[in-house]
């Protein structure tokens, strides 16, 4: 097949997806005659824009509206267990992504808070609330991959702080190495972690097994993981395992504010 420029083989991926409902990265990259790491950088690209999910390897179409609506649920179960971990004049960092994004309309009921964040669309969230936390953006290099700002310019701003709590999220868990990522950025992610004094990863229990490449946060660097309560027992075990402390949101949390 003909090379194309990155909008008309975006188009193609989404329309393949869509007709299919998966593939792979390794027929995606054939197909299209280019490489996997740049077929992996258009997937980040077109989850971000809401246009298709990623999976371990590959990825699939968009969900019905009934599992789209469920798997919101999820996230702000996870998002409403995170906010009751934060404690009114605290400083913390809310890092990209869309469990995180949930977590900040709850800041409302906060007070005095200072929040860092790297994403456009949590500092637009917080931005509407009135009489909000007092927001800093990282500034950076944007990185349309992770809808973020990166870079050195972001890392030194975190630099400059020191921080309560980070929030964050990842794209999968590796049980036996920790967070994992399909994007390569990756050191901002450990810049955070390293002027927190608490490190909490918030992910839906169907990211967790997924064995990416990209170790993102090692199992040392994570103090709490939140996710769903779809973790069956032998799982949750492993996690424990780690030293981590595991909360499982439930939907009745997400009922409950």
């Amino acid at each position: 097949m003909i090379q194309r420029n990155p909008h008309q083989r975006r188009n193609f991926i989404i329309e393949q997806i869509n007709q299919l409902g998966e593939l792979s990265v390794e027929q995606l990259a054939n197909q299209l005659n280019t490489s996997e790491v740049t077929i992996r950088k258009d997937l980040a690209f077109l989850e971000n824009e809401g246009k298709l999910l990623r999976r371990y390897g590959g990825a699939i179409r968009l969900p019905s509206d009934t599992n789209e609506q469920l798997i919101s649920q999820y996230k702000r179960a996870i998002a409403i267990r995170a906010s009751q971990l934060i404690k009114d004049n605290s400083r913390i960092i809310v890092d990209s992504g869309n469990t995180t994004l949930a977590l900040a309309p709850l800041l409302i009921h906060k007070k005095n808070l200072v929040v860092m964040t790297n994403s456009i669309k949590v500092a637009h969230q917080l931005s509407s609330i009135e009489a909000g936390p007092n927001l800093i953006m990282t500034g950076g290099t944007w990185d349309p991959c992770s809808g973020s700002l990166q870079g050195k310019i972001a890392e030194n701003a975190v630099n400059a702080y020191d921080f309560d709590q980070l929030f964050i999220g990842a794209d999968g868990l590796d049980i036996e190495r920790g967070t994992t990522s399909f994007n390569e950025l990756l050191s901002l992610s450990q810049v955070m972690a390293n002027n927190a004094h608490q490190v909490i990863v918030m992910l839906e229990s169907d990211k967790i097994g997924r064995k990416i490449p990209n170790i993102e946060l090692p199992w040392d660097k994570i103090d709490i993981l939140i996710t769903d309560n779809r973790l069956n027992q032998t799982i949750q075990q492993q996690i424990t395992q780690h030293g981590v402390t595991l909360l499982c949101a439930t939907l009745q949390d997400s009922e409950d504010i």
